[in-house]
């Protein structure tokens, strides 16, 4: 063989192989021409979620972390909560919600009757706390002057918003309209005694001036108020 057909052959061969070549890189081999990276393939990645910026789930709170509103509870700060007990008497200063203090009665406070000069025909009746805890004076004082049957009503219009609780040492007051001052009354008397009792029951005898009080159908009181000059203003 000559080396000119040698020579054809060997560049026959090599063209062959790299035609082959040629048709592998362009070819998926599905027939397809590869027309290099996609777009899709070219874009950024999205990152995956790092752990930072989801963080791990909230931890659920303590039992009794953050319920301060049960009896024995722990505070947010740690501290012992109370048991839930309430002081002082319903709409009273001293406290609220729905819990009321004993009622005030004969054996634990000190009760007088003091003739004021005005308004016309008024006494003033004050009931002082002698115990050692809290009383509640209701309602309004019914009074029995000297040998009367009946006890007289009490003003509407001077009815508190709320129940009068007295401390250790505190006074509650009400005031008594003797008399019309105009003199229309009927059936006037002069009494030496009183008796005023309280809503639990007991009942004070405080004294009256020696020459006694007169009285007639207009007696009214007020109810029982926690200033002085609330229960001289009917």
């Amino acid at each position: 063989m000559s080396a000119r057909t040698t020579r054809t052959r060997l560049f026959a061969a090599t063209t062959v192989a790299l035609a082959a070549l040629a048709l592998t890189a362009c070819d998926n081999g599905k027939g397809v021409r590869d027309e290099g990276p996609s777009a899709t393939a070219g874009a950024p990645s999205r990152p995956s979620p790092s752990k930072t910026a989801t963080g791990p789930a909230a931890k659920p709170a303590e039992k009794g972390g953050a319920d301060t509103g049960t009896a024995g509870g722990t505070s947010a700060s740690g501290s012992k909560g109370s048991a839930g007990k309430t002081t002082g008497g319903t709409g009273s200063s001293g406290g609220g919600g729905n819990t009321r203090n004993a009622a005030c009665d004969g054996a634990t406070t000190r009760t007088t009757a003091t003739e004021v000069s005005r308004p016309l025909n008024h006494i003033l009746l004050t009931v002082t706390n002698t115990g050692s805890k809290n009383c509640d004076l209701t309602g309004y004082p019914a009074v029995r002057f000297g040998d009367a049957q009946a006890v007289p009503p009490a003003a509407e219009e001077t009815k508190p918003q709320a129940v009068v609780t007295l401390a250790p040492g505190e006074s509650g007051y009400a005031g008594v309209l003797l008399a019309a001052a105009d003199g229309s009354g009927k059936n006037g008397y002069t009494a030496k005694t009183l008796e005023v009792f309280f809503g639990s029951g007991g009942s004070a005898r405080p004294a009256l001036p020696a020459k006694g009080v007169y009285v007639d159908d207009r007696l009214t009181v007020t109810y029982w108020q926690s200033g002085l000059d609330d229960a001289l203003a009917y």
